[in-house]
């Protein structure tokens, strides 16, 4: 059995860890350069930097930033945010990141997963979901979460990974930030949904959180921001009390 994985997410603006609730009201938790030696130092699996204004601004992620945070960890790093085209994922391949999250940009041109699947295979690309539940229906949203595709969830996660993309990053918009757990029902059906690794994002806010997590749905990674970057939750704890559980996990 493949080992869970616990993921730390800075999400950056204007150079600075930030974190809302429903993707809105936005406050600064820290320098990301500190964080992310930190969390590395005391046990993440992996880490995720999300340019979380990057396509709203139509620039690219911030290359030189994610080459310092590369320079000071040795976990896996993925990248996200205002990810286009291939010459930019190039560049952040070369500057630190392992792997590239794309979220926006493969709406608007879904030939840029296979296109990066082919060059760099699927175990470099992320395909980055944020969805919302409406009428017991996810819609997935796009540009930071400001405009409705009017895409089905599931749907599109199983094209994603037809296209190449090698594993599926899933924020529901409705718990981000809420700390009232994950979306437990809608990950259980995506992760049956599809055949490649699930990080559910969204809604943690207590261990017992990702007890649940993992104990009922087959997602492999839990993501999770505003509890580890104000000490709610420390990682250590949380991978000890997973191990109790019987949950597989690299302590």
């Amino acid at each position: 059995m493949l080992a869970k994985r616990i993921i730390p997410c800075l999400d950056i603006k204007n150079g600075r860890v930030v974190k809302g609730t429903n993707f809105i009201n936005l406050k600064d938790a820290g320098d990301p350069i500190s964080l992310a030696r930190h969390y590395a130092e005391i046990g993440a699996d992996e880490l995720v930097f999300l340019d979380i204004t990057a396509t709203l601004e139509k620039r690219k992620t911030l290359v030189a930033l994610v080459e310092e945070i590369g320079k000071v960890i040795d976990i896996p790093f993925t990248v996200g945010g205002g990810i286009s085209d291939i010459d930019l994922v190039d560049e952040l391949l070369q500057n630190g990141a392992d792997k590239v999250a794309i979220n926006s940009a493969a709406i608007r041109n879904p030939d840029l997963i296979n296109e990066v699947s082919g060059k760099y295979g699927a175990q470099c690309v992320v395909a980055a979901i944020d969805a919302k539940s409406i009428d017991d229906s996810w819609l997935v949203f796009s540009k930071g979460g400001t405009h409705n595709t009017g895409l089905d969830l599931f749907l599109w996660a199983k094209e994603l990974v037809d296209r190449g993309a090698g594993e599926i990053l899933f924020t529901s918009m409705n718990a981000d930030g809420t700390k009232q757990g994950f979306e437990i029902d809608a990950l259980k059906k995506l992760t049956e949904y599809v055949n490649v690794p699930v990080i559910a994002s969204g809604g943690a806010g207590s261990i017992n959180d990702f007890v649940t997590l993992f104990s009922e749905t087959r997602a492999t990674g839990g993501l999770a921001a505003s509890i580890f970057h104000f000490g709610d939750v420390a990682i250590p704890e949380l991978k000890q009390e997973l191990y109790k559980n019987g949950i597989s996990i690299r302590i």
